[in-house]
């Protein structure tokens, strides 16, 4: 792995990026880890606070710890993960690359036992119900190029979610037609379908 941190940092949280100042517990990072793996991979920064500033972690064995135990115990089916520790103005970053996963979908284990499916949706780790296996296919060219669905993305660049009502409201068509359109595009691997809790939501799979 090879990242250049400060330019990692001014990009700013996202679907593939998220910062932590240091991790509370490994419940918590499971869901984290969990949704890079069920959407489209993603890197943590620990050591970097949400503000971008670098704080650095004060123990690299104690943080990575929490990492172990969060994929090897709390993620299921366990996922693999690579890491580096980089030097930032004599503080220590710990910067950990999670791979989407070709085992989807997995589950992040909470303190209770219960298990739960997370996504990514732009900076957040949304838990949802199930999971969409998209198709391996590049999205309809024609589809993508309808007015429709360019209104669509112009939207979810600026907002988290849509619902099928929001979206038939915005495009003037019915609620099926918008629905059966949303979960097309999801099938194609463009959106995600969010259905914890209702009403089901989308929100662009990769939004940066």
């Amino acid at each position: 792995m090879r990242y250049n941190l400060p330019e990692l940092i001014a990009r700013g949280e996202g679907t593939r990026l998220e910062f932590k100042s240091t991790i509370h517990t490994a419940h918590r990072i499971a869901r984290t880890l969990t949704a890079f793996s069920n959407t489209s991979g993603g890197v943590l920064l620990i050591g970097v606070s949400d503000d971008g500033r670098v704080s650095g972690v004060e123990s690299e064995l104690y943080e990575m710890q929490k990492i172990e135990k969060a994929t090897d115990l709390l993620i299921d089916p366990a996922i693999s993960v690579s890491y580096e520790v980089i030097n930032q103005l004599g503080r220590q970053v710990i910067l950990i690359e999670v791979a989407e996963s070709d085992e989807k979908p997995h589950y992040a284990i909470d303190e209770k036992g219960k298990r739960t499916i997370y996504v990514r949706a732009k900076d957040k780790s949304v838990p949802t119900n199930k999971l969409i296996l998209t198709n391996l296919v590049t999205p309809d060219g024609p589809l993508l190029q309808s007015s429709n669905v360019r209104n669509l993305i112009q939207v979810l660049r600026k907002t988290d979610f849509i619902t099928a009502k929001q979206y038939a409201q915005l495009v003037n068509i019915s609620e099926y037609r918008a629905s059966k359109l949303l979960h097309q595009l999801t099938g194609q691997g463009l959106l995600l379908m969010i259905d914890k809790p209702r009403p089901v939501r989308f929100a662009l799979k990769i939004s940066e």
